[in-house]
């Protein structure tokens, strides 16, 4: 399941362009310029929500626009979307054995491997 949370864009003194979400203390990024940042709000919000999973914290409601905050000084509002993982179910899944075996090479969680993966080329299809 995907759920979508305002991205809060900002320009910092150094240049870079800062994101904060307000549903996500301490979730932060940036990037050298829009899209680069924006790509990296996607890839920090995905591993904060992941960690509060596997933590076992409860993933917030998005706050509505009209709740977010009133300093409109930022760049832009942007919406990034997060899967959010349910349950794991076991699958039983027949693969080449020299793929598998690199795979196993440079990972300790094949099962982690492979979900990620699957993300991102599903995130590709769009």
């Amino acid at each position: 399941m995907e759920r979508s949370y305002f991205a809060v864009v900002e320009a910092s003194s150094s240049g870079d362009i800062g994101v904060w979400f307000p549903d996500f203390s301490g979730c932060v990024t940036a990037g050298g310029s829009y899209s680069e940042a924006l790509l990296n709000a996607r890839e920090a919000l995905q591993f904060h929500v992941d960690g509060m999973v596997e933590d076992g914290d409860a993933i917030p409601e998005p706050t509505p626009f009209e709740n977010l905050p009133a300093d409109r000084g930022h760049l832009a509002v942007a919406l990034v979307s997060v899967s959010l993982q349910s349950r794991s179910k076991r699958i039983n899944i027949t693969m080449d054995e020299a793929l598998l075996a690199l795979i196993e090479a440079r990972t300790n969680n094949v099962s982690g491997f492979l979900a990620e993966a699957a993300r991102d080329r599903l995130a590709s299809l769009r």
